[in-house]
């Protein structure tokens, strides 16, 4: 375990000395951008360092409406709403929509997504997804497929195109967690809802959750859907009864379009550049232009320890696999990522010596 003082970036500042940070989740590095904290220190001498309130109450902050109503624009979703964290948006969403129908849950769910631990599955989503008629029980009208966008630990692209399959005599809504893709993938980092819905047969009802805290900086969360769950979740106790996002970061966030953009073909560009210096190397398994490079080598955290930090520790049990990846973000230089190049290819000439 490596103990720091100070929020990583780049790099990461331990007593023993500096070193490249190659892990976490901010994609677009949005914690250590100049340019956003400028944006959020406006938005703090507006707003004040939180809104200690509920969003049913008789005073309404319009920055509110404003922020989901970016939030659809910049998703093509039709109406989306937020809470002050991924978590409850996914434990909202969850317990809003369960009312006795069979749910059925891909491998690697998030825990915020679960109802209970019966609903951890284990498995590899592709060998899965196609037994998953098999899966779905015949004596029931209404199902909830919960899955996620992609797999950010072991770096798999999810493809959708078994949604045309599905039993067209069910009524199914499908979940889709996106925390690790809103951001990051489609064009222009607007995530999957608008690729996905396009695919769905009529009996499909599609529901985007999200973190906002990943690629896109905000510490909060939203759900993207139709009017209908969006209402349901207003009524909702896990919506009345909380306290929002910091408005002083949706302020941010709404002025933030350019700065998302130019983020995202920083972290493209710095994203390929990697590939190119290991594409000789049968060390990671990646794909697209996805930030997240995983390795199934044990030792090579170990291996690059005294110049890089990589992600590497157990999930989503302590005492789970180890999971390895590289991460790489906007932040990074081209000459950071020479440095990690570098370092892979001289421990993989080792081992094949070996």
């Amino acid at each position: 375990m490596i103990e720091t003082h100070a929020l990583p970036g780049r790099t990461i500042v331990t007593e023993e000395k500096e070193r490249l940070y190659f892990s976490g989740t901010s994609y677009l590095g949005i914690h250590k951008n100049i340019v956003f904290q400028e944006l959020l220190r406006d938005g703090f001498s507006q707003y004040g360092t939180g809104y200690s309130s509920s969003r049913s109450s008789n005073v309404q902050l319009a920055i509110y409406e404003e922020a989901e109503s970016w939030l659809t624009n910049f998703t093509d979703a039709p109406l989306a709403l937020t809470f002050s964290s991924g978590y409850l948006t996914g434990q909202a969403l969850i317990r809003t929509l369960d009312k006795g129908q069979q749910f059925v849950y891909t491998p690697q769910a998030h825990p915020a997504l679960w109802r209970s631990e019966k609903d951890n599955i284990t498995g590899y989503f592709q060998s899965w997804i196609s037994h998953l008629e098999l899966k779905i029980g015949y004596e029931t009208e209404e199902v909830v497929i919960v899955t996620n966008s992609v797999d950010p630990l072991y770096a798999r692209h999810h493809s959708f195109d078994w949604v045309v399959q599905l039993p067209d005599y069910l009524s199914i809504t499908l979940v889709i967690d996106d925390s690790h893709g809103l951001g990051v993938l489609g064009e222009r980092g607007e995530g999957v809802y608008a690729s996905v819905a396009q695919l769905l047969p009529t009996n499909v009802s599609l529901i985007v959750v999200s973190s906002l805290g990943k690629a896109l900086g905000i510490p909060g969360g939203v759900v993207l859907g139709d009017h209908s769950i969006i209402q349901k979740l207003k009524k909702s106790p896990y919506f009345t009864a909380a306290s929002p996002i910091a408005p002083a970061y949706l302020s941010a966030m709404i002025r933030s379009n350019k700065l998302y953009s130019s983020l995202l073909d920083q972290l493209r560009e710095n994203v390929q550049h990697f590939q190119s210096l290991i594409q000789d190397c049968a060390t990671f398994q990646y794909f697209g232009k996805y930030p997240v490079f995983y390795s199934a080598d044990q030792q090579l955290c170990q291996a690059l320890e005294s110049h890089c930090v990589l992600s590497s520790f157990p999930y989503p049990n302590p005492d789970s696999e180890c999971i390895t990846r590289v991460v790489i973000s906007a932040l990074h230089t081209e000459q950071d990522i020479n440095t990690l190049g570098k370092l892979v290819q001289e421990y993989t000439a080792v081992k094949l010596v070996r």
